[in-house]
């Protein structure tokens, strides 16, 4: 029996390392830790990122999964070290303090450390209140060094991995950012190429929505404040049938929709036009079929729907939108109160912090979708190696250039009113 493509990440911000385990990988995939480190650093960058990026160099390193540079079928372990770890070493260390080194954390703090105090002034929009309260933890840093984002290096280590696999197999994935504090791309302008924009200080395709942009994250910064926004990815080369309409849990735009908003800092997931097509008719929202074209590819006039109908993926791009809030920490903290007098508070704990990160969630973006649509890929192909996984892929999109039945059987007579027959709507 194959395996389920799954991941599981470990880790605290601050800790020594980040991990990640990824199962189902077929066998004989070429990897190397060179693959890895592209999208690490893409992560990394965007302009509005904080000091930390200037401390942290990512670099996954493959420990188990792997030999002679091809996947051996077994499970992937890969380590991303967290360099800033040698600041923070008595803080976040796994053993018990001895009472010497309690003493002297104690002697930091009460001397003006921060990172040696205990947090418990807890801040408006982050996970510290509701953690700290449902894992019973008088110190929010308990909360805090998981909740972090710091953890999507990790999904961006295991989106490289699942970026290798679909490689191979003609799927692409990538982002760029659509809008940052309101200010919006305009398609007419987005005149950039893909790797133009993604060279770009916010990896944005449009430059003159760019640099408003920038000017937004300037307002944000000169008032010790925070701006969010909208990044946008397109999976192309997917072909027709992953997904199911058959359950809700195996609906593809279901599992990508979590997959996007399991991130952090998302709030929010568009599918294809999402929320506009509540503003449209329904003659200016569906996507018209133009019939078989070239090499039996299915046409669509539009893709309004974002390459998904009915939970199957349609044979178009799939695009997905997340709505980024603005992060939580803010420079100027916001009124809050106290975790354990339960008083209020002047201002809620400030841990350092990004201005924005919208174009590194849109990375942190690729990489969900990226493990979402692997997972989707063997569950339709099967195969314990790359060679079963490409031949069942090939004949796959062999059998949806033909007709369907692949027996000659002939196609359903149409009634009267051109129909084949309703089932209800999608």
């Amino acid at each position: 029996m194959t395996a389920p493509f799954r991941f599981l990440t470990a880790g605290e911000s601050h800790g020594r390392t980040l991990g990640v385990t990824i199962e189902g990988v077929p066998a004989g995939l070429a990897l190397t830790e060179a693959d890895l480190v592209v999208d690490l650093a893409r992560r990394q960058r965007g302009y509005g990122r904080g000091a930390r990026q200037q401390i942290e160099h990512d670099r996954a390193e493959i420990v188990a999964g792997v030999r002679h540079g091809r996947t051996l079928g077994s499970p992937i372990l890969l380590l991303v070290a967290n360099r800033d770890w040698e600041n923070w070493t008595t803080v976040m260390q796994v053993e018990p303090l001895s009472d010497e080194e309690a003493a002297a954390l104690l002697a930091a703090a009460e001397g003006g450390d921060k990172k040696a105090a205990p947090v418990t002034r807890v801040r408006p929009g982050h996970g510290d209140l509701a953690g700290a309260l449902k894992y019973g933890h008088d110190d929010v840093r308990n909360v805090l060094e998981r909740a972090s984002a710091r953890e999507t290096a990790a999904r961006v280590a295991a989106g490289g991995v699942a970026r290798a696999f679909l490689r191979e197999l003609g799927i692409e994935v990538w982002s760029f950012t659509a809008e940052v504090g309101g200010v919006a791309v305009d398609p007419a302008r987005a005149t950039r190429s893909r790797e133009e924009a993604d060279a770009s200080p916010l990896r944005c395709p449009d430059p003159d929505a760019e640099a408003a942009m920038i000017a937004r994250i300037d307002e944000a910064r000169e008032a010790g404040d925070t701006v969010g926004g909208v990044f946008e990815v397109v999976a192309t080369g997917v072909p027709i049938g992953l997904g199911s309409y058959v359950h809700w849990d195996r609906r593809l735009d279901a599992a990508l929709a979590a997959a996007v908003m399991s991130i952090n800092i998302v709030k929010g997931v568009e599918l294809g036009l999402g929320f506009e097509q509540t503003r449209r008719f329904g003659s200016q929202v569906h996507d018209v079929i133009e019939g078989r074209g070239d090499a039996g590819r299915w046409i669509h006039r539009s893709n309004n729907a974002g390459g998904l109908t009915a939970g199957v993926s349609n044979g178009e791009p799939i695009v997905v939108r997340g709505a980024v809030k603005p992060i939580s920490t803010l420079a100027r903290p916001l009124p809050s109160a106290d975790l354990l007098t339960g008083a209020a508070v002047e201002k809620a704990h400030y841990e350092r912090s990004d201005i924005s990160v919208v174009p590194a969630a849109g990375v942190v973006g690729e990489a969900m979708v990226l493990l979402t649509l692997a997972a989707f890929v063997l569950e339709k192909t099967g195969g314990d190696s790359m060679a079963e996984v490409r031949d069942s892929m090939a004949r796959w999109r062999e059998r949806l250039a033909q007709p369907p039945g692949g027996d000659g059987a002939a196609e359903p007579a149409m009634d009267s009113r051109g129909d084949a027959g309703s089932g209800g709507d999608d």
